[in-house]
């Protein structure tokens, strides 16, 4: 049995974005045919645009498909999740949370990282993301043969745990997807599990116009008396470059990671 972590672009998303294409293209072409008016030429441009739009959308979903398939050749899903589980560590006997788990994957990766401890994969998965389930997490746990894992469902937004009862935490593009006036909010929610001197490893897309100012939070948290904060641009090299970042939708992704 192989571990299937899926892809963060569903197939169906883009057989609907071809359908519509396809669709939409069959409208202008006959409109533009039939039409004499110029109501029936406005529509068909308007079937036009749309085409276009759809299209568009269409096109980078593909390559976006391309890019994350842990089948492919970029693999930059894989590169993004062990590289953010190589910042998580656990002390012999720990434990570790990794908030969103979806498949399962960055889990795992912490888990066969720290075979000393144990990792707990929380995610409320849910018909928004009907693609990954609890049960497939512990399908692919067990096709990576990892059986320092467990999964149960959870809520980033308030975490039904107590106080510093994790070793480390971890999460991977989760937090930008949360409707949040306050992200920065769902961050200390997250560290607030944490225990004094457990590592944290945190992967988003961390821009201003989702974050706020990152570099005074991570400076705040110095002031707390963490002790390691670092911010790290990972489209830069780390994961991916600036160019890929912004055809992939992922310009502004940063670690946050260190020790408190």
């Amino acid at each position: 049995m192989k571990a299937d972590y899926r892809n963060w672009v569903p197939r169906g998303m883009i057989a609907g974005l071809g359908a519509g294409t396809a669709a939409l293209l069959a409208g202008a072409a006959g409109l533009g045919i039939l039409g004499s008016d110029s109501l029936t030429r406005g529509l068909s441009a308007l079937c036009g645009v749309g085409a276009v739009a759809c299209g568009a959308g269409l096109a980078w979903s593909v390559t976006a498909y391309r890019a994350f398939s842990y089948e492919g050749s970029r693999q930059l899903s894989r590169q993004i999740v062990e590289g953010t589980a190589a910042y998580v560590t656990l002390p012999p006997g720990g434990t570790g949370l990794d908030v969103g788990c979806g498949s399962g994957a960055l889990t795992i990766a912490c888990a066969k990282r720290n075979p000393q401890g144990t990792m707990v994969g929380l995610d409320r998965w849910g018909r928004d993301y009907a693609s990954f389930s609890r049960a497939l997490c512990e399908r692919n746990a067990q096709a990576e043969g990892t059986e320092n894992v467990r999964f149960r469902k959870g809520d980033a937004v308030r975490l039904d745990l107590a106080d510093e009862s994790f070793d480390a935490v971890t999460s991977n593009y989760v937090y930008h997807n949360i409707p949040c006036a306050d992200r920065q909010a769902l961050l200390r929610e997250t560290l607030r599990v944490l225990k004094k001197g457990g590592t944290f490893a945190i992967h988003d897309i961390m821009s201003p116009r989702r974050y706020g100012d990152m570099a005074a939070f991570a400076e705040e948290l110095r002031r707390a008396g963490y002790a390691r904060v670092e911010l790290i641009d990972t489209t830069r090299g780390l994961f991916m470059s600036p160019r890929e970042a912004r055809r992939l939708g992922l310009s502004g992704s940063m670690l946050l990671a260190g020790r408190k």
